[in-house]
């Protein structure tokens, strides 16, 4: 395919997701012009003009009514839908961060107004481009472990502060951020077991808790940064997923998945990322490839490394191929996610019909 001129990206935001993630990948992409910025304390902006170019707009709405061809959303949760959508009715594709939205109704609305716009909306749940995961994923649908009776995941660090630099950030504020360990590191999790098992969570039992994190005033932050979830598949596969923000040693991030026939092991090993354990006994270490984090490291391994969804963002809109992680996946998640808080907050198992209905 011939590429006669560069993709015209906007981004949305400034702060650490898209200068540790957003900019430096599309900067890196030759197929790709950073044209314009905008962030709603204009420094940042400013900080980030200074690296990466583009032209600092006053609004969301200046920057997509300009002649760009696409838009990534790095904003606070509760922004999402609304910069997501201005987006794709000025007629642009959107990449936007996890989680969706702060609401199911919004999330539903950022995918509506994508099949109307003709545009492809591409949510960034980066653990489905780590290659353990994806290897992994093929192994499950081989039926190298046989039938799937449960997992457990888990995904721990000591909070979001550490990487964007704040002991105010908006991670902890309910009203810009919407839900806490649960929408920030939950929904990649949630994820990736829709990912690996090709079945969705149909019911959930879930608790919550604001363990640690404080204000610097010493009043908790206004979000959980603890959940627990017992997850269900209408086949019976039940799991367990643990977040957390108060991790206080090294990141934690792993899956391991038991079937009939073995068990699938990622990242739960400090030196192998993923590990394939037969019923006859054999252990095959097939990978000591890192994953991404929100530390912007690998596990075990310390290096940065590309994320892949930039790339896949890009190739997308370029080629028009369909997309690894459309917005109608992350959908299906974000219903998983606002069920486990129903749940934490009434204390019994939620049912999540829409969820049900994809079988």
């Amino acid at each position: 395919m011939t590429r006669k001129r560069k993709l015209k990206i906007g981004v949305i935001g400034c702060g650490a997701i898209a200068q540790r993630r957003h900019l430096p990948e599309y900067a890196a992409h030759e197929d790709v012009e950073i044209c314009a910025l905008y962030n709603r304390t204009r420094v940042r902006a400013e900080e980030a003009q200074k690296q990466f170019g583009g032209v600092i707009c006053d609004s969301v709405e200046e920057l997509v009514a300009m002649d760009l061809d696409a838009v990534s959303v790095c904003t606070a949760n509760a922004r999402h839908a609304h910069d997501s959508i201005r987006a794709l009715r000025a007629g642009k594709h959107v990449l936007c961060e996890k989680p969706m939205d702060v609401s199911i109704e919004k999330c539903i609305a950022m995918t509506e107004e994508a099949k109307k716009a003709g545009k492809l909306l591409m949510i960034a749940q980066n653990q489905r481009f780590s290659s353990a995961h994806a290897g992994a994923r093929k192994l499950i649908a081989e039926g190298a472990i046989g039938r799937i009776l449960s997992f457990e995941t888990k995904f721990g660090h000591p909070g979001p502060e550490r990487w964007t630099g704040t002991d105010a950030t908006w991670f902890f504020r309910k009203n810009e951020a919407g839900m806490g360990a649960l929408a920030d590191l939950g929904i990649h999790k949630t994820d990736l077991i829709h990912y690996l098992t090709g079945e969705a969570i149909t019911q959930v039992y879930a608790v919550t808790s604001t363990l640690d994190k404080r204000y610097p005033d010493g009043s908790l932050i206004d979000v959980e940064d603890n959940a627990w979830c017992i997850y269900r598949m209408d086949s019976g596969t039940t799991g367990t997923m643990h977040v957390s923000w108060t991790d206080y040693g090294q990141e934690y991030n792993s899956i391991v998945v038991h079937g009939t026939e073995g068990t699938i092991r990622c990242y739960d090993d400090r030196e192998y990322s993923l590990i394939l354990e037969t019923k006859d006994g054999r252990t095959n270490f097939l990978s000591t490839e890192g994953m991404l984090t929100n530390a912007d490291q690998t596990v075990g391994t310390g290096k940065n490394q590309n994320s892949g969804v930039i790339d896949e963002f890009v190739d997308c809109v370029l080629t028009g191929r369909e997309c690894r992680c459309p917005a109608e996946e992350a959908l299906k998640a974000m219903r998983v996610i606002f069920a486990a808080t129903a749940s934490a907050e009434i204390g019994s198992i939620i049912t999540i019909a829409e969820n049900r209905k994809l079988r």
